[in-house]
């Protein structure tokens, strides 16, 4: 039988190591440690210690902020297990010599740090630029929607949280009676009294924050143009609920502007609503004073760089800004392939997105066989019934779209429902409807406005051509930040904290593209 050396897994050895051989040239952990080592300045971390005389000596920001930094970019987010690999990991050791800060102390430099954080990404986007990385001849600009740290089921409107509140006012009697009872039979389970008095428990908390919620906020306000209201959240309530591909989720939209040449991040700003047409001012505004006080150009919008970004952030005041202020940008209205004759066979080749697989065998009752009548404002359907408006609204053709809707009771009960709603079990639901049908009135020619001066700069060839680069110039960014470094989600409540988070995010993929084409092996 051949022999072997034998293994003895229980003996301790100790070993020799020198932490800056642990940092290899070409890695990632060695460009962190250069970058920071020499490069950066880190006295905006200064001013918030006070143990110049007195108290105890503090972690150093470089090694928080490396470790930090080399954490995101392997997806752990945890301060605790971030503790744990400077306890374990060679490399979280040879970054941060040795040194093991609480998880305490890196929860507080994450979430705390949202100036100096963002002076270090400006450093960094100003080495880019140093380095050669930055074209500045055309900017994608796109949202990258994020669940947080709030629960969605504490979402609602200032009416249904009330109805949310006395629904537990209600549970809370219950119990209370039930508790009651319990304590005058004195045959009652001595365990089942401890569970209804821990669901008396529960319920008042729960009832108390909501109580408190409503007394301390006020309703919150859409941005559109008839403000409503929309829906709070008392967990986060700077939050958003937005609706994404993957479903509903309770978080930030992390709006990015990207550079074309090599994929740089140049602004990074978070929002809590899921709408983007509203961020487009504040973002370009936010990328002019950046440029100009790092001194990278006076006036880099008007410079002829390009800005190109989805339907998303197209309405009539967005197009009505860039052209009084003469940026050049390029966003399409939500109609723009309809006008493309390459996207003719579209829908026929790859078929409807989010359209069920199973074939509809019965095709659908037409808005032309509703009896409208434009001068009384009434519509009635094939059925006879009788359909009620619901709203009115321009378009931008200039004609007014009226719509009406079924009651749900007839539609219900009709016999042509499988025929007329694309649904047919909508009805049946709780907050179902029935068929909606909508009409063009007052369709008289109207003056040219923004969005079709808009539309004339995509349509056109150039156009087409600039507006292609868009989705290959920001969506590998989200890609990169989302599947490949897992930074999927914002673990921290309040729009301060994500926003010093989101600059986390991005000074990870920048740091890489500057690893990557830039000169910090030297």
């Amino acid at each position: 039988m051949p022999r072997f050396i034998s293994l003895n897994y229980q003996q301790s050895t100790m070993v020799v190591i020198n932490y800056f051989d642990q940092l290899q040239a070409g890695t990632f952990e060695h460009a962190i440690h250069h970058l920071i080592d020499s490069k950066l300045d880190l006295s905006v971390f200064y001013p918030k210690y006070k143990n110049d005389k007195n108290g105890r000596p503090a972690y150093d920001p470089a090694a928080l902020l490396k470790i930090i930094l080399f954490a995101y970019s392997k997806g752990i987010t945890s301060s605790r297990e971030i503790q744990w690999c400077c306890e374990t990991n060679v490399i979280f050791k040879a970054l941060s010599c040795d040194s093991v800060p609480h998880w305490t102390t890196i929860a507080a430099f994450v979430s705390g740090r949202k100036q100096e954080i963002e002076s270090v990404f400006e450093q960094v986007l100003l080495i880019c630029h140093e380095h050669g990385l930055l074209g500045n001849e055309l900017f994608a600009i796109d949202g990258c929607k994020m669940s947080s740290n709030a629960a969605k089921e504490w979402s609602g409107t200032f009416k249904e949280l009330q109805e949310k509140r006395d629904k537990l006012k209600r549970q809370i009697s219950y119990h209370m009676n039930e508790h009651e009872k319990l304590d005058n039979n004195e045959e009652a389970d001595e365990a089942r009294k401890q569970r209804t008095a821990q669901a008396i428990d529960t319920l008042n908390k729960a009832h108390d924050k909501i109580e408190k919620f409503l007394n301390e906020k006020e309703p919150r306000m859409g941005k559109g143009k008839r403000p409503q209201e929309v829906k709070s959240n008392i967990t986060d309530n700077e939050s958003g609920k937005m609706t994404t591909s993957k479903g509903t989720i309770q978080g930030y939209n992390g709006v990015a502007t990207v550079d074309k040449k090599h994929q740089i991040i140049v602004d990074a700003t978070v929002f809590g609503e899921g709408q983007e047409h509203h961020t487009l001012k504040p973002v370009l505004e936010g990328i002019q004073d950046r440029f100009k006080r790092l001194a990278i150009s006076d006036d880099i919008l008007k410079a002829q760089t390009i800005i190109t970004a989805d339907t998303g952030f197209a309405n009539e005041k967005n197009m009505q800004y860039l052209h009084t202020n003469g940026i050049n940008a390029y966003i399409p209205d939500n109609r723009f392939r309809s006008r493309d004759p390459k996207f003719n066979e579209q829908k026929t080749k790859y078929g409807k997105r989010h359209q069920s697989k199973k074939e509809r065998k019965v095709e659908l009752i037409c808005a032309s066989e509703f009896s409208f009548d434009p001068i009384n404002m009434t519509c009635i359907c094939p059925m006879g019934e009788t359909m009620w408006e619901t709203w009115r609204r321009t378009e931008t053709s200039g004609g007014t779209r009226i719509c009406f809707e079924g009651k749900i009771r007839a539609c219900r009960n009709c016999e042509k429902k499988h025929q007329c709603l694309r649904n047919p079990s909508s009805p049946d639901k709780p907050k179902g409807h029935g068929r909606l049908v909508s009409f063009l009135i007052d369709d008289k020619p109207r003056p040219p406005n923004y969005t079709d001066w808009m539309k004339h700069r995509v349509d056109s060839p150039q156009g087409k051509q600039i507006y292609s680069h868009r989705m290959s110039v920001v969506e590998p960014v989200f890609g990169n930040i989302g599947t490949n470094k897992k930074l999927k989600r914002f673990s921290l409540r309040g729009k301060d904290k994500v926003q010093g988070q989101w600059y986390w995010f991005c000074l990870i993929h920048n740091l890489e593209k500057l690893n990557n084409y830039g000169q910090l092996a030297a």
